[in-house]
């Protein structure tokens, strides 16, 4: 069975490489945050003291890193993936980054016989540990085809989308389409909650409807939303503002418009101004229920108790 070696053990990493580890295959690990390490070191997994040195020990090795510039330097940087990978081996980038990246790192590695892919994932911390995940891959399909059984133990969801940064572009597109979706969400709801109708009647008719399959329907609207509670993020809208950003990059590369997506963005930044980034992604909800004088609320909640939200003026956190 071959080596399957993991950098990069944050809120996804843990999730996933706990799947791998589960699936039996011998692993070695590394965090900048050792004590990140200790569970799978505890269960069997080597403890490596650099990505050069993951690489240099292991047949597959994934990175799960926040962006463009980790990968960038856990990849090939001093000490990096590319200095330590072996003839044959296999390097797979996990993260949410720039196709344009991933393309520039490939050549690289190609030069010393070793391959790329990138296979970003969606479906959040939850999903890296039960295993819910789709993973969009890119690069030579044969390659995909020799390790898909690793990305079998954490993802349901794999499948092969083109070469070398495809899979980037299409996670890249899912996420601009899906903060695009909420934004159109803010609109309609606090639309009907103005025009007379109760929040969770709209609500409902909305989730009766086609739009009722959207994953985000049924959980954020309801846990976040209703209740005007941010504070437990699924997703960090630090994290939500970078994914549309690398979206926005990307239709500037190929002169592609996207109004709706740039607006999502600004609307964005407009809240990490306000310090939210921390908060759950959804966050970008307040911005609309500001600009509309109305707040979507649960019967009963109380938005001077239930969260830190109570002013309808956009000039005033």
């Amino acid at each position: 069975m071959e080596t399957v070696g993991f950098i990069g053990l944050g809120n996804m990493g843990m999730g996933m490489a706990g799947n791998i580890q589960k699936a039996d295959y011998p692993m070695v690990v590394f965090d900048i945050r050792e004590e990140m390490t200790r569970p799978f070191v505890e269960q069997g997994a080597k403890l490596a003291g650099s990505a050069a040195e993951v690489a240099r020990q292991s047949d597959v090795t994934f990175t799960s890193l926040p962006g463009p510039a980790e990968v960038e330097a856990v990849a090939l940087g001093p000490g990096g993936v590319l200095e330590g990978i072996q003839p044959g081996a296999v390097y797979v980038d996990l993260s949410t980054s720039r196709p344009t990246l991933i393309r520039e790192i490939e050549p690289q590695f190609r030069a010393k016989g070793a391959h790329v892919l990138d296979a970003p994932i969606s479906g959040g911390k939850t999903g890296a540990a039960t295993r819910n995940l789709a993973v969009m891959v890119g690069g030579d399909k044969a390659i995909f085809d020799r390790i898909k059984p690793m990305l079998d133990a954490f993802g349901d969801k794999v499948f092969y989308a083109g070469d070398i940064g495809a899979g980037a572009v299409c996670k890249l597109v899912h996420n601009m389409i899906s903060h695009g979706i909420r934004q159109a969400i803010a609109e309609g709801l606090t639309l009907g909650v103005k025009a007379g109708v109760d929040a969770e009647t709209v609500w409902e008719c909305v989730r009766r409807g086609s739009n009722g399959r959207m994953r985000y329907l049924h959980e954020s609207i309801p846990r976040n939303i209703f209740n005007d509670d941010f504070d437990s993020p699924s997703f960090m809208l630090a994290l939500a503002r970078k994914d549309i950003s690398l979206a926005t990059e990307l239709g500037r590369e190929f002169n592609v418009p996207m109004p709706i997506a740039n607006l999502a963005e600004q609307i964005a930044i407009d809240c990490l101004n306000r310090g939210w980034g921390e908060k759950d992604s959804s966050v970008t909800f307040k911005i609309q229920e500001m600009a509309a004088g109305v707040e979507v609320r649960k019967p009963g909640v109380d938005p001077l108790k239930a969260g830190k939200f109570i002013t309808t003026n956009p000039d005033v956190e």
